[in-house]
């Protein structure tokens, strides 16, 4: 980096404090970024965009309040010019492809070195895409053998809601879709998932660890 070009303005969003301070420690000693803020959550994570005008976010996908994919789709509106580095334990097609389609620049996993980290965050700070070599062949075999068990994001949404106790006309209106809208997504939930009904559909969607 010159001395005229400023560093990166980097925040970081994981629900664990532990993961963020280590996360910060490996970004200390980096003059190319700059740590200006941290958030616990995808909800806290617009709120801090929009105050610290960052130029790339870390984000973890399974949180609290708001998860990382619904937060990156809310920034892809709100503040498109922000970069994401997903970063994550979890790789997973229900993971990984939800994270890309809704706009994440990266992804990688939280068990990487800190080099590769680092690396990782300088590239998608340029705009360019960057893949864990574990996600990468996970796209490649994806792409080889297309699986129909992956749900979209908009199917998660509907799942989550149903899994909870959602009935259809409620699922509707928290989503700002018809009824009948609502059903063509459970159809295909249905058919993904290999199952019949509502019931079995909230039954295979806690055992693939869709909903918790």
């Amino acid at each position: 980096m010159s001395a005229s070009t400023a560093p990166v303005r980097l925040l970081i969003v994981d629900d664990h404090p532990i993961v963020r301070d280590g996360l910060r420690g490996a970004f200390a000693n980096s003059p190319e970024f700059e740590v200006v803020g941290e958030a616990g959550n995808g909800a806290e994570a617009l709120d801090l965009v929009a105050e610290l005008k960052p130029g790339l976010v870390l984000m973890d996908l399974r949180m609290p309040v708001m998860d990382g994919v619904t937060a990156i789709q809310r920034l892809g509106e709100s503040a498109p010019e922000v970069r994401v580095l997903v970063l994550t334990t979890f790789d997973t097609d229900n993971d990984v492809l939800p994270a890309i389609e809704a706009g994440a620049t990266g992804y990688l996993l939280k068990d990487a070195p800190t080099e590769e980290l680092l690396r990782a965050a300088r590239v998608a700070a340029r705009g360019d895409a960057m893949l864990s070599p574990t996600i990468t062949k996970r796209l490649m075999d994806r792409v080889r053998r297309p699986s129909l068990g992956v749900l979209s994001a908009r199917e998660l949404e509907v799942m989550r809601l149903v899994a909870h106790g959602s009935s259809n006309k409620e699922v509707a209106g928290k989503l700002f879709i018809t009824e009948a809208s609502v059903k063509t997504h459970l159809l295909r939930i249905y058919d993904k998932l290999g199952v019949r009904d509502r019931a079995g559909a909230v039954g295979e969607a806690f055992r693939r660890g869709l909903v918790t």
